[in-house]
C-alpha cells in the first residue's frame, strides 16, 4: 500500500462540476487532488460529449441569474485556455402560449433583461427556416444562448487546474471513505487524507455517500434530447440561422423537449425529485461537501457550481442563495445507510 498523502482537500468525480471546483480550490492555493475512477477522458459520465445547449432560459430566477455569472466565467476561461468553448446559435422557445410552462419562461427572460426576441405566426418563418409555428403556440428566442463544446471544455478546466498545480488522479476507484475531522480516501491506487472532501460523482454518488452512513433520493429518468438528421446537409444548421431549441411542451409529451445541432444521443441519469441540484455540506459531517443531481442541465453551470463547492470547502458565505439546493428540502426522504 503507497504511503498516505496528504491534500487540503480531495474531490472525488472529476466531470464538470467536480473539475471546476478542483480549479477553483488550486486557485485559492489550496493543495488539492481531483479523483477520477475511470481513465480519462472516459465516456461514461455526464460531461463528455460534444456539445450542450448554455441558455438564460429558465423557469426561476435563480438560475438565470446563475446562468449571467457562468457566461462571463465561460468566456474568462477560453480565454485562459486559449480555446473557443462557446458557439452562439440562440434558443428557440416554443410551447402553447396560454400554458403555465411557457409564460414561466417568458416571464424570466422579461423580469431578468435577458435579450428576447418575441415571434409570432406571422414573423416565424423569416427568423426560423424550415419549422412551422403550430396554431395556439408562442415562440420566442433567448438571444444569447448557444453551445458549449463539452469534451473541449472539460479539458480546458482540468489543464488549467494542472497548470496551478493541482493533481488529477485517474483510474482510481474509491473503495473506503473515512469522516473525520480529516478524511481519509483509500482507493485503488492509494491512500490520502484532506481536511475537506467534495463528492461530485455524478450517478456514483450514493455509493460514495453509503461510507458515510448517508443516501441521497436520486431518481434514474430519461432526458427529452432531440438530434436530427439532416436529409439536405445545412438545411438545419447554425450558419442557416437554425437555434437549439426547448419546447415546453407538445401532443406528444408534457415533459420539456430539448435539441441542438450535435451527433450525440441521449441517455439515462440520475436527479433528484424536484430537478434541482445537490449543493451542501455532508448532513453529519461538515468538511464533506455533496454536489449532486446535475445530470440533464448541470453542464453549463458548471463555472458557478465550482465556485460554490469551493466556498462550501473553505467555509465561506456562498456567492448565491443556496436554500433552493439544500439537502433539508427532501430530508423526509434522505435515510441512512447504515
Amino acid at each position: 500500500m503507497s504511503l498516505m498523502q496528504d491534500y487540503d482537500c480531495v474531490v472525488i468525480g472529476a466531470g464538470v462540476q467536480g473539475s471546476f471546483a478542483a480549479y477553483q480550490l488550486a486557485k485559492q492555493k489550496k493543495k488539492t487532488l481531483l479523483l477520477e475512477q475511470f481513465v480519462l477522458p472516459h465516456t461514461r459520465g455526464s460531461s463528455h460529449g460534444q456539445t450542450r445547449i448554455i441558455r438564460k432560459a429558465y423557469e426561476q430566477d435563480f438560475y438565470t441569474q446563475m446562468m449571467e455569472e457562468c457566461y462571463h466565467q465561460w468566456a474568462q476561461l477560453e480565454k485562459d485556455a486559449g480555446v473557443k468553448l462557446y458557439r452562439q446559435t440562440g434558443l428557440l422557445v416554443m410551447g402553447p402560449e396560454h400554458s403555465g410552462d411557457y409564460q414561466l419562461f417568458k416571464n424570466t427572460l422579461q423580469r431578468n433583461k435577458v435579450p428576447t426576441v418575441i415571434l409570432t405566426r406571422d414573423n416565424f418563418p423569416q427568423h426560423i427556416p424550415n419549422v412551422i409555428l403550430a396554431e395556439g403556440d408562442g415562440a420566442l428566442v433567448d438571444v444569447t444562448a448557444g453551445e458549449l463544446f463539452a469534451d473541449r471544455a472539460l479539458k480546458a478546466v482540468q489543464g488549467q487546474f494542472q497548470k496551478l498545480g493541482g493533481v488529477i488522479r485517474d483510474n482510481e476507484k474509491v473503495m473506503e471513505i473515512n469522516p473525520g475531522p480529516v478524511v481519509k480516501v483509500t482507493t485503488s491506487g492509494g491512500v490520502y487524507q484532506a481536511r475537506s472532501v467534495v463528492i461530485t460523482a455524478g450517478p456514483w454518488t450514493n455509493k460514495l455517500l453509503a461510507h458515510t452512513g448517508f443516501q441521497l433520493p436520486l431518481e434514474v429518468v430519461k432526458i427529452n434530447v432531440c438530434y436530427w438528421k439532416e436529409r439536405a446537409p445545412g438545411t438545419y444548421d447554425v450558419k442557416q440561422r437554425f437555434p437549439c431549441f426547448l419546447v415546453t411542451e407538445s401532443v406528444e409529451t408534457k415533459e420539456h423537449i430539448y435539441g441542438l445541432p450535435s451527433n450525440e444521443y441521449p441517455g439515462l441519469v440520475k436527479l433528484t425529485p424536484d430537478r434541482h441540484f445537490v449543493l451542501d455540506y455532508h448532513p453529519n459531517y461538515s468538511n464533506i461537501i455533496i454536489g449532486a443531481g446535475f445530470s440533464g442541465h448541470g453542464f453549463k453551470f458548471g463555472p458557478v457550481i465550482g465556485k460554490l463547492l469551493c466556498e462550501l470547502c473553505l467555509g465561506e458565505v456562498p456567492s448565491f442563495d443556496l436554500s433552493p439546493f439544500r439537502i433539508r428540502r427532501f430530508q423526509s426522504n434522505t435515510k441512512s445507510a447504515l
